[in-house]
């Protein structure tokens, strides 16, 4: 596993991102913000936090941001051909020892009410459901945030 510096191609983070994230096209509303997510985007969010990478080529990534209270994970992706072996709960235990090394309390994120899988997988690894929001224009909750102690 290894840490992207701004400096480095983004391209293929961003297709293993977009290719990870396709089966939820049509199955979540609003559409993910990976169609928004750029090359830049990624060089960006490893300025300001991290971005881990595993596999040549890359098999799983995840962004890491620093907030008041927690570190932020987001677009954890594991290809599908890598799916099983346990990757993602190793990305996800690499969010939680940058946590700790940040002197931060805990590692939260985000996820789709609609992505049952993936409740249970984070509910598996400790986290628990902290609170539930709504995209704008959504008069129903569209995410639900989860929070690990670390």
């Amino acid at each position: 596993m290894r840490q992207q510096d701004r400096d480095d191609d983004f391209r293929e983070v961003l297709s293993l991102i977009r290719t990870a994230f396709a089966y939820m096209d049509g199955r979540i509303d609003p559409p993910s913000s990976m169609e928004r997510l750029t090359v830049a985007d990624l060089a960006r969010a490893a300025a300001e936090g991290e971005v881990w990478v595993s596999g040549d080529p890359v098999l799983g990534c995840v962004v890491l941001t620093p907030g008041a209270d927690a570190l932020h994970l987001g677009k954890l992706a594991v290809a599908e051909a890598a799916r099983g072996t346990g990757l993602g709960r190793a990305l996800v235990a690499r969010a939680e020892a940058s946590a700790r090394a940040r002197g931060l309390p805990a590692v939260q994120l985000q996820c789709r009410v609609e992505l049952t899988a993936l409740h249970s997988f984070y509910r598996a690894l400790g986290y628990v459901e902290v609170g539930r929001s709504a995209h704008p224009g959504f008069d129903r909750p569209t995410s639900m945030t989860f929070r690990k102690q670390v």
